[in-house]
């Protein structure tokens, strides 16, 4: 079993090889504006995952997709040929969703912002239900203990 040190080198690697081929090799007209962002290799060096984004919408994701399956042999056998291992591992492309994740964020952060600012500006209106300070004062204390005896 391979330590996990070698199979990050690894998927580092593989994740240049995948980006050059397709800049370079890969003349797909279906193939859009990828990025390949994460790689992931299992621990016995047999599998790697390879997680890339697509500019673009639904319909561009979906061409680049099988664009993706369809050059998987061609990249495939070039990782083999720049990675110099034994057993080439067998690659699976999966769109990453990062993007949208970020985007869910966003909003979800610009909703709390949103929220944050009413409740400051009730706060700003707000009024005491009784007094503005309804605690005892040890001074206060001492006041009325004299006045009782």
């Amino acid at each position: 079993m391979a330590d996990s040190a070698r199979a990050r080198k690894l998927a580092e690697r593989i994740q240049q090889v995948v980006a050059q081929m397709l800049d370079t090799r890969v003349k797909d007209p279906r193939l859009g504006f990828v990025t390949v962002t994460d790689v992931r290799v299992t621990g016995d060096l047999q599998h790697a995952d390879v997680f890339y984004t697509v500019l673009g919408d639904d319909e561009e994701r979906a061409a680049s997709a099988k664009a993706l399956e369809s050059a998987k042999g061609i990249i495939r056998s070039e990782v083999g040929k720049q990675t110099g291992i034994r057993l080439t591992p067998t690659l699976a492309f999966h769109l990453d969703a990062v993007p949208e994740t970020a985007a869910h964020l966003e909003q979800a952060l610009a909703e709390a912002a949103r929220r944050d600012a009413e409740v400051q500006a009730l706060a700003k209106a707000a009024s005491y239900a009784g007094e503005a300070d309804p605690y005892r004062r040890a001074e206060e204390d001492d006041e009325t203990d004299e006045a009782q005896a």
